[in-house]
């Protein structure tokens, strides 16, 4: 039986530990020394999650059982812990808010003070340890003796990555092959790296590639079974009801069982898309449906098939899912792509998708599978200015009409290394009197300590910078500063899982200075 305060005392040793590594051998040691009925949710707690999901307490009901008096002498298991969640997430009827509450305290109270406030920030989300997702797959693939790449690829497609701890420490790699990409159950898209050009994509990837148009849509998700369609976004959030003409197009496909990754796109009167702000505005939160479906009608192209009738193929190699795509939807709703070594061919084609009004081009390997949340490899993105999807991490007060107004914006990329965030410079240019208001509301929402200039923000916000190159600069400890950095426009569509990383920056630096 491993008493709670036992994880407790793991979860401080890695939040007081930077290095990744570090991180890794604390978590992988705990793991190993779990009992089989233990590791899920060992996993989970130190991952910040718990078994239950959302159990209905409010931060007030919870801080109020915090308050209880602690015992001196640590007692309670993690089971039994798991136990006393499960009977609270089961109470409902009438009373069910002060049978919730009695059955909070009394866990509250055989907990030590340590205990307490580890399940307070548990059970209201701010578990801020180190211990993420990222850094949790490596610890459990540790835990297993085996390579981390099965570990992550059913970690993809796991609702929990303490059931993908359980199966991988007690049935291998065999077990985690068991792991797939589930109907009505989203999974997060793959991402992709950054190429500076075409001649650099080609240099980088292997054998014919796959160029397609890079559209500057929203990223859909659809999936299909008989006359029953819903679509996520990149998110994960449940948008079928904002988008009816999509819902209507995809029913009518062909094939009975699909899952499609594609990119949702509003389009002027002169057949043109429209800035990325005014697809959005179809998957606005109060919606008027019927109004927007006649002055905003959206289209869906796709460039990828998960599923295709029986089998789950995401798996498979890029040139077998594109041929599953290819019977699945015509022609005319798929994303152009070009198959080609061709320097020539594939500028050609870049020219193209700009003059459509594109950003640029999509560059893909014909051999590689679909790696869900992954920004993998084997897909570059090639855009006509730089740009990067950073991080907000803090953000100075304005001056003169943007007195009152948090302006310059400080801007970091993870660096998957150590799991934290590197700065990479700042920015007051490109943002609007809108864009004001709505980054000082939503910034001090996520306040989380300031000084007399400055406003410090959990890392939340997804910012789209456009720059002109990247240079080498010891103010900041990733030794890279953004040049001429502009803010274009803010990514509520991305989680920052979804931003670049310092190894996407590092590449883009890479490529300017000829030694990539």
């Amino acid at each position: 039986m491993t008493l709670l305060a036992d994880l407790v005392a793991t979860s401080r040793r890695v939040g007081a530990t930077s290095g990744r590594l570090a991180k890794v051998r604390e978590l992988a040691a705990f793991l190993r020394s779990l009992a089989p009925q233990e590791i899920e949710i060992g996993a989970l707690y130190l991952s910040g999650e718990i078994q239950q999901g959302r159990i209905g307490i409010g931060y007030a009901t919870l801080s109020s059982a915090a308050a209880s008096a602690p015992v001196a002498v640590a007692q309670v298991s993690i089971a039994e812990v798991d136990g006393a969640l499960t009977e609270l997430a089961a109470i409902r009827g009438a009373g069910s808010n002060a049978k919730r509450t009695s059955a909070l305290a009394s866990l509250f109270s055989r907990a030590t003070g340590d205990e307490q406030q580890f399940l307070l920030r548990l059970l209201t989300g701010e578990l801020r340890q180190g211990a993420l997702a990222g850094v949790m797959v490596d610890a459990i693939a540790a835990a297993a003796e085996m390579e981390v790449a099965p570990v992550r690829r059913a970690a993809m497609y796991s609702k929990s990555l303490g059931a993908v701890a359980r199966v991988a420490v007690f049935e291998g790699a065999a077990g985690l092959a068991g792991f797939h990409l589930q109907l009505f159950s989203p999974v997060s898209p793959m991402l992709a790296q950054t190429a500076a050009d075409v001649d650099e994509a080609l240099n980088i990837l292997k054998g014919d590639v796959a160029f397609e148009w890079k559209m500057d849509g929203a990223r859909i998700q659809v999936h299909k079974v008989d006359s029953e369609v819903r679509i996520y976004t990149r998110n994960l959030n449940e948008v079928t009801d904002a988008i009816p003409e999509i819902v209507a197009n995809v029913r009518s496909l062909p094939v009975r069982t699909l899952v499609l990754d594609g990119e949702a796109i509003v389009f002027d009167a002169a057949g043109r898309p429209h800035p990325f702000q005014v697809t959005m505005r179809r998957f606005g939160r109060k919606l008027n449906v019927a109004e927007l479906r006649a002055t905003l009608p959206i289209r869906a192209f796709y460039f990828d098939c998960l599923r295709f009738e029986s089998q789950s193929i995401e798996d498979q190699p890029t040139h077998a899912r594109f041929d599953a795509l290819v019977k699945a939807v015509p022609s005319a709703e798929r994303v152009p792509r070009l198959v080609t070594r061709s320097p020539a061919a594939a500028r050609e084609f870049y020219d193209a998708a700009l003059a459509a009004g594109h950003e640029g081009l999509m560059a893909k390997s014909l051999d590689t599978p679909y790696e869900a949340g992954n920004r993998g490899a084997g897909w570059l993105k090639i855009k006509r200015a730089h740009t990067l999807d950073l991080v907000v991490l803090a953000a100075e007060w304005g001056h003169g009409r943007r007195t009152g107004k948090l302006s310059n914006l400080h801007l970091g990329a993870l660096d998957p290394a150590t799991g934290e965030y590197v700065m990479l410079g700042k920015t007051f240019k490109g943002l609007t009197d809108a864009m004001l208001e709505w980054q000082t509301r939503e910034l001090l929402a996520r306040e989380s300590r300031r000084d007399q200039w400055t406003v410090y923000v959990r890392p939340e916000l997804v910012v789209e910078i456009a720059f002109s190159d990247l240079q080498e600069s010891s103010r900041y400890p990733g030794g890279l500063a953004l040049r001429l950095a502009r803010v274009k426009r803010y990514r509520e569509d991305k989680p920052t899982s979804a931003a670049d990383n310092m190894e996407s920056v590092r590449r883009i630096h890479a490529a300017q200075s000829g030694i990539g």
